[in-house]
């Protein structure tokens, strides 16, 4: 009877720890699914779980995978040492595909695509419309054409950065996006240094101007 007892216990502990351990991962599912508004509690539910369940497996296996998993070489890219945030993604990337096709299907089984992107949006932090419009201010001249395709490689990163833990990882897998968007630039006549440190210019120009 005792030792009923313990393990009764001790389950209700392990069921306790693994609440709060997923109080932030709860938050988010519940908070990006409320404002969807979707006045339908059988597929909030759905989504809820759907993001709550993706949110968990991808930080179980961040947690279980971490850094001393990946060897310190040399990035073959670069010839570079690979620093700890290089070692941290190679280890999140190899997580299973099932941890981000589960998501990304049910999604859209229950959502409009307009819906996906907004949940896309609050994993990323609105990542995608506020580097477009640093490319808009920094080529003003930006053609329809070209921001179509600055938009296209930016959600695909957005995808893409869901799968990885925290901002910085994040930012680092926009990084390798926005550096295919500005090889795109220059391969379709645009000097993308350049433009960059000409809006550099201009806006120290504008800062010290205000400061007269």
């Amino acid at each position: 009877m005792k030792k009923v007892l313990s393990i009764f216990i001790l389950s209700l502990l392990l069921r306790s720890l693994y609440a709060q351990d997923n109080t932030t991962e709860q938050k988010k599912s519940q908070e990006w699914t409320a404002e969807l508004k979707l006045a339908n509690p059988a597929k909030e539910e759905k989504i809820k779980s759907l993001i709550l369940s993706h949110l968990i497996a991808v930080k179980e296996w961040h947690n279980s995978h971490p850094i001393s998993t990946v060897p310190a070489g040399i990035n073959p890219y670069t010839g570079e040492k690979l620093s700890d945030m290089d070692r941290s993604i190679i280890a999140d990337s190899a997580q299973p595909d099932s941890i981000h096709n589960n998501l990304m299907a049910g999604l859209r089984q229950e959502l409009e695509e307009q819906q996906v992107a907004f949940i896309l949006d609050k994993y990323t932090i609105g990542k995608v419309d506020f580097t477009l419009k640093g490319y808009k201010a920094i080529v003003p001249d930006l053609t329809a054409v070209e921001e179509q395709t600055i938009r296209k490689n930016l959600e695909e990163a957005r995808e893409k950065a869901i799968d990885y833990k925290g901002i910085k990882q994040v930012s680092a897998i926009f990084e390798i996006y926005k550096n295919k968007c500005e090889a795109y630039l220059n391969a379709n006549g645009r000097n993308w240094r350049q433009l960059f440190k000409d809006y550099v210019a201009k806006v120290k120009a504008e800062k010290e101007k205000q400061q007269k």
